[in-house]
């Protein structure tokens, strides 16, 4: 029986292990931690019951992406959950940049701005269910649909500034914002729309969803179709040297490249190791987990019933605030991304405790404390915040390292989101998955499509390593 190894169980992992599976391989997946999941996992980090999710939260890529589709995932366990409110994003008057499902109703609240972003969003949203793949996947390819690709594709190519001269309204321009800032770069940067338009879109499509049980019910699910089609899950099992890998037909690596460089060394082709050696990083993350007592107390009405808040101010202070990160200075003033899960799903709260998740946009490697910071942007746009909290917990950059070494610095995206990256993925190249030694594919978030909660990653190199197998996908 053809035999594929899967390092690695981050959600491409999974899904790649999952995939290849279903269609018939035997598959062994190893795992460092003691459990599955990377950053999909949840845990109760405070109190009894109050479920906290460790990295990835909220997943509008998630909802729609082919790989979880073809998958099945619903029918073994999970659930999406939506809150009222998507996202907002307050300013200091009290008002707020605000995005709901509907184009039609997020347009209206948007004012004057609303027919601008009716215009530019409405004609990828109508059409995302067959975008999605061509999106959702390696950019050097013949795509399925080459004209709705390129009506789609076009202003993503701007940076998120010269895009943003496209609203007049503080809110609008705020909320653009807040969405571009996913990115972790410079709003200056060209093809700083990419992800900003791609978050948008998936979002109007399919919603801001959660998974009810926290984000460990997407880790579950997967886990659950790959023993179902006889795989098995080792966990405990770090390999620093492929010395230690069992002989398999094909081998799937959700590692990033630098791990990938280290425990292949010299088998890895000259050029190949170069490359994943000087693969970059990003900026960090610095996360707050907060125990909040009947919730955070918005000044804006919009906010209390969001799932996602995004606290940063205008859209001049979040593009200052990206900039100084970059240049690896911590801002007064950080980008803070808020989660609001339990609005959505009620079973991650306490009674009347409810778990606020919260992360600020740090340098790479910051070892200093942004707790306070985190604070302030929350009391900034929700006075009275502090006297609600009963806990908290913080994970600093170093913390998400340890965790998960694909997380080095803090980079919860797995490498910096530079062109070369946006294009390529890890290397120059037109097989992103291929890593230069027969049967062996990457398959983690430095690989097109890139971050996200959404397994295609793993998918395009479980489809790369049945295509090298001869087998066709199931």
């Amino acid at each position: 029986m053809t035999s594929a190894v899967v390092v690695g169980g981050g959600p491409n992992g999974l899904a790649a292990a999952a995939l290849l599976a279903k269609a018939g391989l035997h598959v062994t997946l190893l795992e460092a931690a003691d459990d599955v999941g990377g950053g999909t996992r949840s845990h109760e980090a405070i109190l009894p019951g109050l479920l906290h999710d460790h990295c990835s939260a909220i997943h509008p890529m998630g909802v729609t992406s082919p790989a979880f589709k073809s998958l099945d995932l619903e029918r073994h366990g999970l659930r999406w959950r939506l809150p009222e409110v998507d996202c907002a994003h307050p300013l200091d008057d009290g008002s707020a940049g605000v995005l709901l499902r509907s184009v039609q109703d997020t347009a209206r609240l948007l004012g004057a701005d609303g027919d601008r972003y009716r215009a530019l969003i409405t004609p990828s949203v109508r059409n995302w269910g067959a975008l999605a793949e061509d999106v959702m996947g390696p950019l050097l390819k013949v795509p399925a649909h080459p004209l709705l690709l390129a009506r789609f594709g076009l202003p993503t190519l701007l940076p998120a500034t010269l895009l943003a001269r496209l609203f007049t309204t503080p809110q609008a321009r705020a909320l653009w914002a807040g969405v571009a800032a996913h990115s972790f770069r410079p709003l200056s940067h060209a093809l700083g729309s990419a992800v900003g338009l791609g978050i948008l879109t998936a979002g109007h499509a399919a919603g801001w969803a959660v998974a009810e049980g926290g984000s460990q019910s997407i880790a579950r699910s997967m886990e659950k179709v790959l023993r179902e089609h006889g795989g098995k899950i080792h966990t405990g099992v770090h390999i620093t040297h492929v010395s230690q890998l069992p002989p398999a037909d094909v081998t799937l690596l959700d590692l990033d490249p630098g791990q990938v460089a280290r425990i292949y060394g010299d088998r890895l082709p000259r050029r190949v190791r170069a490359g994943y050696e000087r693969f970059r990083r990003g900026p960090g993350a610095f996360k707050v987990d907060l125990a909040v007592e009947q919730g955070v107390p918005w000044t804006n009405r919009h906010a209390r019933r969001a799932g996602t808040v995004h606290l940063g101010g205008p859209f001049a202070e979040v593009a200052q605030a990206e900039k100084e990160v970059t240049a690896g200075r911590m801002p007064e003033r950080p980008f803070v991304l808020v989660g609001q899960q339990y609005l959505a799903d009620p079973t991650r709260s306490a009674g009347d405790v409810h778990p606020i998740w919260a992360y600020a946009h740090v340098p790479h490697g910051y070892d200093g404390d942004a707790t306070e910071a985190i604070l302030n942007q929350l009391e900034r746009f929700a006075p009275g915040t502090r006297e609600r909290i009963v806990g908290m917990r913080t994970t600093r950059p170093a913390d998400f390292a340890a965790a998960n070494p694909n997380f080095t610095g803090g980079d919860i995206l797995t490498g910096a989101e530079t062109i070369p990256r946006l294009v390529f993925g890890a290397r120059p190249t037109f097989n992103p998955y291929a890593t230069g030694v027969p049967g062996v594919f990457l398959c983690s978030a430095a690989t097109p499509p890139g971050p996200g909660a959404h397994g295609m990653c793993g998918a395009g190199a479980a489809t790369a390593a049945l295509r090298h197998l001869g087998v066709r996908p199931v």
